[in-house]
């Protein structure tokens, strides 16, 4: 059951898989807790490669690693290496920055990444003397109090955004409780923030963070985590399998997870590859997300039925890690927006002009 989730047969170019099983064990150690899983940050960044570094499959397998083990941990890691590969895709890494804002130390402590919308939120970023300051609501701030920084999208002018470092200790930011009653991923606490005047260090131009490649590079991260999870799922299957005599109805709910689970690992090693070999920039990259995303929420979905058809409730009701594992799975994939994200993929395709297949 714990042992390491890759996604390609042999060796691969990322030579540090032995170091997968210990942040595997680490992970399971967390036992949802958002808290413990902050320090598993470091370990996770020392282990993992910048995506389009030539090693983005052994980044893919890392993630898909810590969603096997928990969800809850790959949550909290996910966006801390996203926004290590967004500073350094600015140019503000390896190097690192001690200047304004606040002393912000680039190549150090927690991050997040807050680049969601919602009707009637709106972060405003105004210049003032060359210097940036945030101000307004940002809906969906995970662990905002937990976290030392985070790289922020804010509105500059109407239908133009920017990304902002900004330091979340500052006294102008105002974090408000209450509102995440999820029992899914529930120590990830995903609330609204307020930002009065707090100060902010510009990373790229106007909307560099929606246009750059890595945008649809994290985009494919994420999916990786949901794979873990999805992966975590049919191993169970197979051990209640195992442990008793499967009639044809367990034989055919084995059988069709591992045909998705095949498709999802085939599309997210065949990902890493055009990353790395050029091909996932500019629209190629936003089609190629589209299509992972899709094929590994499908997956997800379909293998949480056959675990739900295969299991019964008696694990959902008696075994906390499988219990938990299944919330928090239900609630991490619906960062996949379904239909919505399909007929996205849809438009894009018509637009390219050319037949797709």
């Amino acid at each position: 059951m714990n042992r390491p989730v890759l996604l390609a047969s042999g060796t691969g170019p990322y030579p540090h898989r032995d170091a997968l099983s210990d942040l595997m064990a680490m992970a399971a150690d967390t036992n949802g807790s958002a808290v413990t899983s902050l320090l598993l940050l470091k370990p996770a960044a020392d282990a993992a490669e910048l995506p389009g570094s030539g090693r983005t499959l052994g980044l893919l397998e890392l993630l898909a690693t810590l969603g096997a083990a928990d969800l809850t941990a790959a949550r909290v890691v996910e966006p801390h290496l996203d926004a290590r590969a967004i500073l350094a895709q600015a140019g503000e890494l390896p190097a690192g920055h001690a200047g304004p804002p606040g002393g912000i130390d680039f190549a150090s402590g927690t991050w997040g990444v807050y680049a969601a919308e919602a009707p009637g939120q709106e972060l405003r970023a105004e210049e003032h003397d060359g210097a940036w300051q945030l101000s307004g609501r940002k809906p969906w701030c995970s662990l905002a109090d937990q976290l030392d920084y985070a790289v922020v999208t804010a509105h500059t002018t109407p239908g133009n955004r920017r990304a902002f470092a900004v330091d979340l200790r500052h006294p102008g930011i105002e974090l408000s409780g209450g509102t995440w009653v999820s029992r899914g991923l529930a120590a990830v606490d995903s609330s609204a923030v307020g930002f009065r005047e707090v100060p902010a260090f510009p990373l790229g131009a106007d909307n560099w963070y929606l246009q750059r490649d890595g945008f649809a590079w994290g985009g494919i991260g994420v999916a990786a985590c949901w794979f873990g999870g999805a992966v975590a799922l049919a191993r169970r299957l197979f051990e209640a399998s195992r442990q008793r005599t499967p009639d044809q109805i367990a034989h055919m709910l084995l059988g069709e997870a591992d045909l998705s689970l095949q498709a999802a690992a085939s599309v997210l090693a065949s990902a890493a590859s055009d990353i790395d070999d050029g091909r996932a920039g500019g629209g190629n990259g936003a089609v190629l997300a589209q299509r992972v995303r899709g094929v590994v929420a499908s997956t997800v979905e379909k293998v949480l039925e056959a675990a739900a058809h295969g299991l019964g409730p008696g694990p959902l009701t008696s075994e906390e890690e499988h219990a938990r594992r299944v919330a928090d799975l239900q609630v991490y994939v619906r960062q996949h927006h379904a239909e919505r994200d399909a007929a996205a993929l849809g438009e894009m395709l018509l637009g390219r002009g050319a037949m797709p297949w």
